[in-house]
């Protein structure tokens, strides 16, 4: 037996080290055959090293509060290379009227960020009915229903461009944030929620690990950078990885999958598609015609980061904190900037400090396209107006993402239900990695799991 996997991201390897492992464990030994279409593994997990700056090309890491990461990370022998983030990575600001805003969580309820009357609507949530329309909900409507106008402009609009890079008016709520919205449907709205979550932890005696570090447990990546854990995952494969050689056309004759790849005709028993939605919207189109219209409802939007290395001595901000997200209103190119070397050490050389900007998103299709000196100088002019910064960076490093972050838009779930469909018709084909359940390091290391699991069904 032969099983294809497209696609050497963390998803598609971190799916040919589940099936080893379950492969092994059932005494049992198909050849699993990665197509990579890039020269290299690990898709946007890439870490940039030059003159003592360690600097993310995507992801910068994961939260510890979840198993799985963690989990494989003890499988592959690295868990002694884990970086917790500093203490400082619990301090996050919010641009808005001019100026930073401390949002921890006494200082987001005592500062101007919001005004009182919304602090008075937020408060309000408590009593705010349960909404019942089964229909799929953007995040802004849920935000200006619950929490009001304001809260979304200056805490949830920010917040989903800084982790999807979207825009909240055609967001699906219950696709992207899916917690938030089985809290309300659970309990009736957020306070109660979180109260009633609480109330249940303390039960059970565990502690609740939430609070202003963000939803629950520490940011983590690796000494070194976030690559060590792609960089394992590539030495731990057993099977044929295939550089260069994008899956370019997948059709069934006999009961077998003909896969067409950079100079290769491949036969295959299971075929898994672990690259982005609009790539296998393309390949896949041969084994079912809906495939394109479904994959390709799926959007990204293109960003670009903006790696700066400067010299302390001319910043004029304390960098005590994990950065800063832009407020919807601010008319501002930046999304926001992660202060890197303060979220984590070793990110840049002593009385170095390392920032990394972002630009683009669902709200913004044109800066991320800008020439390079042209978007440098935009992002530094804005770092100037924002943090005081009066030195010019010693580095500049600019990594472009065409697209960038699948945004999960109204209908997501509904396309889901069609891909679950086509699965079922279609015996031996899946569908793994961000574009479906969950764009971050551990929904990709979880799904792979879950993908693995269902193909052992076959095997």
């Amino acid at each position: 037996m032969r099983i294809v996997v497209a696609g050497a991201g963390l998803s598609g390897l971190s799916l040919c080290h589940a099936l080893q492992e379950k492969l092994e464990a059932a005494g049992k030994q198909p050849e699993i055959i990665l197509l990579e279409s890039e020269e290299r593994a690990g898709g946007k997990v890439r870490t940039h090293r030059e003159r003592g700056y360690v600097m993310e090309w995507g992801p910068n890491g994961f939260l510890n509060n979840k198993p799985d990461t963690l989990e494989l990370c003890r499988k592959l022998g690295i868990d002694n290379k884990l970086l917790p983030s500093n203490d400082a990575a619990r301090r996050r600001f919010i641009y808005a009227d001019g100026r930073l805003h401390d949002i921890s969580p006494p200082k987001l309820i005592m500062g101007d960020l919001l005004s009182w009357p919304s602090k008075f609507r937020l408060a309000g949530e408590y009593f705010v009915p349960k909404r019942t329309d089964p229909s799929d909900e953007t995040l802004a409507d849920f935000a200006r229903r619950r929490l009001g106008h304001q809260a979304l402009e200056r805490l949830i609009g920010p917040m989903a461009s800084g982790v999807f890079g979207g825009d909240p008016e055609t967001m699906s709520l219950k696709s992207c944030f899916p917690a938030i919205y089985n809290l309300e449907q659970t309990y009736g709205g957020l306070f109660r929620g979180l109260l009633a979550k609480r109330a249940e932890k303390k039960k059970k005696g565990i502690k609740d690990s939430a609070g202003p570090a963000g939803p629950g447990g520490v940011l983590t990546s690796f000494e070194g950078g976030l690559d060590v854990l792609t960089d394992a995952l590539r030495s731990s494969f057993k099977g044929r990885l295939l550089l260069s050689s994008p899956a370019k056309n997948v059709t069934v004759s006999g009961g077998k999958f003909q896969i067409s790849a950079g100079h290769e005709n491949i036969e295959a028993d299971i075929f898994i598609t672990a690259s982005p939605a609009y790539a296998a919207a393309e390949f896949l189109a041969p084994i079912d015609p809906s495939i394109p219209e479904i994959l390709n409802g799926i959007q990204y939007a293109p960003m670009s980061v903006i790696g700066l290395g400067f010299d302390k001595a001319g910043i004029g901000h304390d960098l005590n904190g994990f950065g800063f997200l832009v407020g919807m209103n601010e008319n501002r190119k930046l999304i926001g900037t992660l202060w890197d070397s303060s979220v984590f050490n070793g990110r840049a050389p002593e009385g170095k400090c390392s920032l990394r900007s972002m630009t683009g998103g669902g709200r913004d299709l044109k800066t991320p396209f800008l020439p390079d000196d042209e978007l440098a100088q935009a992002i530094v002019s804005e770092l100037r107006l924002i943090m005081g910064i009066k030195g010019n960076p010693e580095l500049v490093k600019i990594f472009r993402h065409e697209k960038a972050i699948p945004m999960y838009t109204i209908g997501h779930s509904v396309r889901l239900e069609w891909l679950d469909r086509i699965e079922a018709k279609n015996p031996g084909v899946f569908f793994a990695g961000n574009a479906y359940r969950g764009v971050g390091l551990n929904d990709c290391v979880r799904e792979a799991y879950a993908v693995a699991d269902k193909v052992m069904k076959l095997v």
